[in-house]
């Protein structure tokens, strides 16, 4: 399924994994903050969470990190990139 259409729908979870100064700075409405550094030790808060989970960062490359790691723990998970980006399709869809 296309992520932008998981987004639109509201059918995961974004997950935001800057550092919670950044997340305090702007975000995605609804969007959780867990830093890319947190991940291992916040890994079962995660498998809670309403799959898939769609990551997103400032730029792409720690929500990168994040997606190849929670997939190798068998998490249902995108890459979305800029959280701008993230927010752009959540607002279409609304």
């Amino acid at each position: 399924m296309e992520i932008e259409k998981i987004i639109a729908e509201n059918q995961g979870t974004i997950v935001d994994v800057r550092s919670y100064g950044e997340f305090l700075g702007g975000n995605v409405a609804g969007s959780i903050n867990i830093p890319l550094n947190e991940i291992p030790e916040r890994i079962e808060e995660l498998k809670k969470l309403k799959a898939p989970l769609i990551l997103c960062c400032a730029s792409g490359m720690r929500s990168g990190q994040a997606q190849g790691y929670l997939s190798q723990q068998g998490i249902e998970c995108y890459n979305g990139g800029s959280w701008l980006t993230v927010n752009y399709y959540k607002s279409i869809s609304n």
